[in-house]
């Protein structure tokens, strides 16, 4: 179902806004999405075209008053679904090279700019019918299974998921009263920029799971944490 009552009793499309939209996951997410017939605002730090009616939104998450001003440029959309995508990895030397204008810019884009993100559309969120925020988190930022089989040294992007996972639980618990629904979800190695030539997992099949978990999401799974491939992680 993509589609839902607007205000004048006719059917809009079901609307999903994607973060760092301009290319990866973003951009995969923000065309599966449009190829099932939901409205998508993509949000890019620069002006770019993803084609077919994909709509674009200036947004540097790194930026307070860029969230603000998205939030007045979308003042009076009716959203149903939030993904916070945008994300840097920073350092990974490790102790030795750690840089604190770095970990701070990392813990800055990866977990505070999610939570201004939700404050500057929660109303927009609330106007929506599905009610679901999705933080792409990682599998990196879980402090039980982590560093199960992963010894790279990116203490920030670590750090700054597990504060995305722990502003997972904390939204969770406070929107609840909203009938909003908060995920955090982990994407798997993707091959991407980020992610490198050695990831294992497609994009395409990355995003399809992605988005088969949040389409399917009510409040019972509110502040859970998830594989793309459904698995449940533990935090």
């Amino acid at each position: 179902m993509t589609s839902s009552i607007d205000s004048t009793g006719g059917r809009r499309p079901r609307t999903v806004l994607v973060t760092g939209a301009s290319r990866g996951l973003g951009r995969e997410l923000a065309s599966l999405y449009a190829a099932d017939g939901w409205r998508v605002i993509a949000c890019l730090r620069g002006a770019a075209s993803l084609g077919g009616e994909i709509e674009t939104q200036l947004l540097d998450v790194s930026d307070p008053s860029s969230i603000g001003a998205l939030g007045r440029a979308l003042q009076g959309v009716a959203i149903d679904v939030v993904i916070n995508n945008a994300g840097i990895r920073g350092d990974t030397g490790g102790l030795s090279t750690l840089d604190d204008d770095d970990f701070v810019e990392v813990m800055r884009v990866n977990a505070l700019a999610p939570l201004l993100l939700v404050r500057a559309l929660r109303a927009n969120l609330l106007a929506g019918e599905s009610r679901v925020i999705a933080n792409i988190s990682s599998r990196a930022g879980s402090l039980a299974e982590g560093t199960l089989d992963d010894d790279d040294g990116d203490y920030a992007y670590r750090c700054s998921k597990a504060a995305l996972n722990m502003a997972t639980v904390k939204l969770a618990q406070d929107l609840r009263k909203d009938g909003i629904t908060v995920l955090s979800l982990h994407p798997g190695w993707v091959k991407t920029d980020m992610g490198g030539d050695e990831a294992s997992v497609p994009v395409a099949t990355s995003a399809a799971g992605l988005k088969a978990i949040i389409d399917k999401a009510d409040p019972a799974d509110s502040g859970s944490f998830r594989s793309y491939d459904g698995r449940r992680i533990s935090w």
